[in-house]
Parts: structure tokens; C-alpha cells; sequence
């Protein structure tokens, strides 16, 4: 039998054991986004302490305490709860559709984050833009309950909600809480890949997101604009698409999208990237700041709009 209390994690049981209903193994990923940051006002992260003390210690926190507590800045964790028994992080609504039993585990894991939190120094307005240490751990641990390497309703890329009870019934993997029937909440706005190389391998330069933005321009037939400077063809795409916010797709995980990102982004299919990383462009170039997340809009709806042809 796997190890009902992660190896590694600080144990702080906080009792209520009860089983799960059984069925398609889960993972839920949360953030805990106990601050609300931008990027003109970045925040200070919470120390990790005192969701340590809400999740164990506070009677309502008690109430909503996950499996565990993942710091991705440090590789911290706090376990409240074994695997085998539910928790109570999910809204579920009296008979309506089983959330926190629904599976032979349903592990939740609550991430100290939130959107331009600061940690020494720098700011972070994505999860996957923290170190992200102890995801391979975690990840094993998650792996040797069963739960598989899948998104059912697709890796999150931003904080867009998408729920549907049929895959959630029927389907094992990891789920957003965005996609969680019967809730509202639309964390955690992106995640760790499953390849945990992945990440490390789409860190992009000035150059790569030039490469990117003037292909866009290009497929646009926009590539008389003088624009040497990455900063300059950013301004350009958002001052010639005001429409465009708001408009990015889940890209990642869509197979049959990655011929279409090929196509877009041109030439940078000979940069020695991957499918898989062609296929993330949108998310990893959005949020690394306000004009680069134009480009992954145009790069994302565009895509999204042939999908539809």
C-alpha cells in the first residue's frame, strides 16, 4: 500500500477521517491565495507559518484543511490529512454531485501562492513561475496513490473556469479547482508540467519572444512596422489589437492544436523546441509582463479560431 502521509511532509493531523466513494483517482490543485497582488502593487508572501496554524490550528481553517500544504518557494510540506480519507477543501453542495469522495483518493493540495506575491525580492505573477520545489515529490507521491498524468479538462494556463460533472464523474486525474463542479473558485491559474524538465527547457529570452512576436506579425502580414526592439513589436500588437485581452486558450495539452502553433510562430519551429513546448508558448509567454502577454493572447486566440474552422 502507498504511504498514506507523503515522506518528507511535516504530519499535523487534524482528525475527521472519513473514506472517499471510490472510483477514477484525483488530485486537486489550489492555490491558497490569501492576498490579492498586481503587478503595479506587488505583495509580500504569506509566511508560511500561518496557513500552517489556519490549516491546523484555526477551527475553520480546520474545516477546509487540504491533504497538504506545498510551499514552492522553499519545498515545504505540511500534511493534515491521510490520503485515504477525504477532505473538506471543496464546495459540496447536499445532493448534488460528490466532490471531495469522488474517487479512490481525492488528494488536495493547497499551494502558498497568489498572483505578484513577493518573495525575496522578486515578484511572481505565475505559479509556475516560482521554483516550484519539491514537484517531483510531490508528483511521485501523487503518482503511487494513481492518480495518472492527465488533465481531464485540460492543464490550467490561466484563471478561466471549466467544469463539467460528466468528465469529473467518469475521468482520473488532475483537476484545477476552476474545474471542480459545484464551486466557484478559479485557482490555481497555472501549474507544474508533469515533465518536470519541461519548464526549465521553455525558459524564454529577449530574443525568443522577438522570434515570437515578429512571427505573429508575419502570419498577419504586419511586418512592415520597423520594429527591431521586442518591447517596440509588443507595443505594436497591442495598439493594433485592443480586442485581443481576454482572449487566450488553454493551448496547453491540445494536441491538435500543435500544428496550428507551428504554423503561427513560424520560423521558431527550427529553434530546436519541442511539440510540447511549441504547444505551451501562450502560457509561458503570458504574465512575464503586460505587453509579452499580448503576444500569447494574439498567439492563443488565433489558434483558437482556427480550431474552430
Amino acid at each position: 500500500m502507498p504511504d498514506l502521509w507523503m515522506p518528507g511532509a511535516t504530519r499535523m493531523d487534524v482528525g475527521d477521517h472519513a473514506p472517499t466513494d471510490g472510483g477514477p483517482a484525483k488530485a486537486i490543485a489550489h492555490i491558497t491565495w490569501d492576498d490579492n497582488g498586481t503587478a503595479a502593487h506587488p505583495i509580500p508572501l504569506e509566511p508560511y507559518e500561518n496557513l500552517v496554524s489556519y490549516f491546523g490550528r484555526n477551527s475553520a481553517g480546520i474545516k477546509a484543511a487540504p491533504h497538504i500544504l506545498w510551499d514552492p518557494f522553499t519545498g515545504r510540506f505540511t500534511q493534515f490529512l491521510p490520503a485515504n480519507s477525504r477532505s473538506k477543501s471543496l464546495a459540496d453542495s447536499a445532493g448534488g454531485t460528490r466532490t471531495n469522495r469522488a474517487g479512490s483518493v481525492v488528494i488536495q493540495i493547497e499551494t502558498l501562492f497568489f498572483p505578484y506575491c513577493q518573495w525575496n525580492g522578486k515578484t511572481y505573477a505565475r505559479l509556475v513561475d516560482t521554483p516550484c520545489k519539491g514537484w517531483p515529490e510531490l508528483l511521485a507521491w501523487v503518482r503511487s496513490w494513481g492518480v495518472p498524468d492527465v488533465w481531464p479538462m485540460g492543464r490550467p494556463v490561466n484563471f478561466n473556469p471549466n467544469r463539467s460533472e460528466a468528465i469529473w464523474a467518469s475521468k482520473g486525474g488532475w483537476y484545477a479547482h476552476a474545474h471542480v463542479p459545484e464551486n466557484d473558485h478559479q485557482d490555481p491559474g497555472s501549474w507544474p508540467a508533469f515533465d518536470t524538465s519541461q519548464e526549465d527547457d521553455m525558459a524564454l529570452t529577449d530574443d525568443d519572444l522577438k522570434r515570437i512576436a515578429l512571427a505573429v506579425l508575419g502570419y498577419h502580414g504586419k511586418t512592415d512596422t520597423g520594429a527591431t526592439d521586442p518591447q517596440d513589436v509588443y507595443a505594436y500588437i497591442r495598439g493594433t489589437d485592443s480586442k485581443a485581452s481576454g482572449l487566450k486558450a488553454q493551448v496547453s495539452g491540445v494536441a491538435t492544436g500543435v500544428g496550428e502553433v507551428r504554423t503561427i510562430v513560424g520560423g521558431l519551429a527550427t529553434a530546436g523546441l519541442t511539440d510540447a513546448q511549441i504547444a505551451t508558448i501562450a502560457d509561458k509567454v503570458a504574465g512575464s509582463d503586460a505587453l509579452a502577454e499580448k503576444v500569447a493572447e494574439k498567439v492563443a486566440s488565433k489558434l483558437a479560431d482556427r480550431l474552430a474552422e
